[in-house]
């Protein structure tokens, strides 16, 4: 493929470039503590861990421990891409048979209920272990005294809260203590500190020193801690003796226990690839929503997009129509490969994709059009959005992405790092965020909400099972060029990740754009397809853009027959980018909201 300069860059930054080390993440703050951890001589694995743990303080509404992740890692001593599968499994008393005892045809929202493993923490002490270099201790500082001393509250910290308030107060008491600190919602910008969860991870830290050894030998003790001691503990006790209420409208206890947490631990594996031109993409496979992104560009493949206007109506247009088709199969084949079997060679096949690219042209599609494999998939099952819109934001439930203009939702985070020695580490944790689960008070966080994405029928790929892995939307991205590791990069944003993850590559590649033009420039997302999180409602034909693309594309695409929602001039994606090219280290990040930032030297 040939890339082309492109006439019109948008962007509001440099791309940050030396030869040192870069870190990208959503905020500020964890940014600068990975970019410590690099100059300290750690590496990017380290400098990851230390992030990680900084990010679930200063964005407790986007992502926390009680969450899960997957990490996409580059190691240059091992030579490949590796996937950490930090995506913890439906407890063994999370059958379809109790939910439905329960009066529930959905996993609810938020509430005990829809409660996976926490997998976040064994998945950062997996890392730190096998791929780091530093202590225990010094990974987890700067968390630890972020959260004992306090961090400047964000702006959508604040609005999160305020959404949440009266579901606190009459509900969920223990958030309440911890969210509305002297009883009221904290003002942006205010020192925000959270005590319980200082201590939870103090206390950790000080068992694992006390045991002796070395820093594997420490970290080991740190595991056990979390999964088979005091944390693992509360969360058992909360779970059984704790009915919550949740956004069914009715409370219910948990069915996560200590035994589920005990007998599970973060895993490694081959990541998921497809070859595009110069470059392999990596991606987790199909218990995460990853393979979109690949079965996109193996749809993209057969058009010329070299030289198209990137805020065009034709790249637009055929960008949508092709994700349309890719999520249409997502929904109908995908989940926790296993239990099931996935035909993701046939998926990403020329001859599957050139028959599904000939159902592309010029007008929108209005209809759920998911391919069809001998022997594969389920009934894609469609909930329309009339009647479930009342109880995201002040129930805390919904889908948990950047959300429609103006509406107050969860979201995740993201962040790649580049070390000097060419490391990579493309990750995007989420789960847990304040408004999914009251704290449980003995910890200070509570826990995540991802067995929504969950059916509650038999016979779907994604229905529910004791030990099976939901179909994670949390989808990082490396890509290598000609053989060698290139580049790092996602967003956070739910169902949308694949959506923006896919226009940045595909404005670097085929217009030419540096890491921060392409992060800049205005986006859009699709919301024809049913979104993973309930109520898993779906929006057929709806195109969210922002109004930077212009009037006369805005105008084409209402013609193709798009129901185009036109939003905000920078109010789509949160991406952020890290690079090595040869010697060169380069990042970019995203600019809206006024949190992301890159560094480097």
């Amino acid at each position: 493929m040939v890339s082309k300069v492109n006439p019109n860059p948008f962007t509001t930054r440099p791309e940050i470039e030396g030869t040192f080390g870069v870190v990208a993440s959503t905020h500020w703050i964890a940014t600068a503590v990975g970019m410590g951890v690099l100059e300290r001589g750690g590496n990017a694995f380290d400098a990851a861990v230390a992030t990680a743990f900084t990010l679930q303080v200063v964005e407790p509404h986007l992502n926390g421990p009680g969450g899960d992740l997957p990490v996409i890692v580059y190691d240059v001593r091992r030579g490949r891409p590796e996937v950490i599968c930090g995506q913890g499994p439906a407890p063994e008393r999370a059958t379809i048979a109790h939910y439905r005892g329960e009066g529930l045809d959905m996993v609810p929202g938020t509430g005990l209920l829809a409660a996976c493993v926490p997998g976040m923490f064994d998945s950062w002490m997996l890392l730190l272990r096998d791929y780091g270099s530093m202590r225990l201790a010094d990974v987890l500082a700067p968390a630890i005294a972020y959260a004992r001393d306090g961090h400047p509250l964000l702006e959508r910290a604040n609005a999160t809260i305020a959404a949440v308030e009266m579901l606190f107060r009459e509900h969920w008491p223990t958030s309440a203590a911890v969210y509305l600190p002297g009883g009221d919602v904290p003002a942006t910008g205010s020192l925000f500190a959270n005590t319980a969860l200082a201590d939870t991870y103090a206390r950790i830290l000080r068992e694992a020193e006390s045991a002796g050894g070395g820093r594997e030998a420490q970290i080991e003790t740190a595991r056990k801690a979390w999964s088979q001691g005091f944390v693992a503990e509360a969360i058992d006790r909360f779970c059984r003796t704790e009915a919550v209420m949740d956004v069914s409208g009715a409370p219910h206890k948990g069915v996560l226990g200590g035994d589920d947490m005990a007998r599970w631990q973060a895993t490694i594996e081959a990541p998921l690839t497809y070859d595009y031109g110069r470059y392999t993409l990596c991606k987790a496979g199909a218990w995460s929503q990853g393979p979109v992104m690949l079965q996109q560009l193996a749809l993209l493949k057969g058009f010329a997009l070299d030289g198209l206007d990137v805020t065009g109506p034709d790249f637009i247009h055929t960008l949508v129509e092709c994700s349309k088709l890719a999520y249409a199969d997502r929904e109908t084949f995908y989940g926790d490969p296993q239990f099931v079997a996935v035909p993701m060679a046939t998926l990403l096949s020329d001859a599957y994709n050139d028959a599904r690219r000939r159902l592309i042209g010029d007008a929108a599609s209005l209809e759920q059009r998911p391919g069809s494999v001998a022997g594969f998939g389920a009934v894609l099952r469609l909930r329309r959005e009339e009647g479930a819109r009342a109880a995201v934001g002040a129930m805390g439930a919904g889908e948990p992405t950047v959300g429609r203009f103006g509406e107050v939702r969860g979201d995740t985070v993201h962040f790649d790092i580049v070390d000097r020695a060419g490391n990579m580490v493309s990750a995007t944790p989420s789960g847990g965020w304040l408004q999914s689960s009251p704290v449980i008070p003995e910890l200070g966080f509570c826990l995540g909400t991802r067995a929504q994405m969950f059916w509650l029928e038999e016979g779907h790929p994604a229905s529910l099972a004791p030990g099976k892995r939901p179909r994670t939307t949390l989808s990082p991205t490396l890509a290598l060029r000609d053989g060698e590791p290139y580049l790092a990069w996602g967003s956070p944003g739910g169902d949308q990740q694949d959506q923006w993850t896919t226009q940045f590559f595909l404005r670097h590649v085929h217009a030419g754009m540096n890491l921060q033009e392409a992060i800049d420039a205005p986006a859009w997302h699709s919301e024809h397809f049913p979104i993973s999180f309930w109520p898993r409602t779906a929006r057929p034909g709806v195109l969210a853009i922002e109004d930077r693309v212009g009037r006369a594309t805005i105008g084409e695409l209402e013609r193709r027959g798009h129901v185009v929602e036109v939003g905000p001039a920078w109010s789509e994606g949160r991406l952020t980018a890290a690079a090595r090219d040869g010697r060169r280290r380069r990042a970019g990040a995203n600019p809206r909201g006024m949190q992301g930032y890159a560094a480097g030297r």
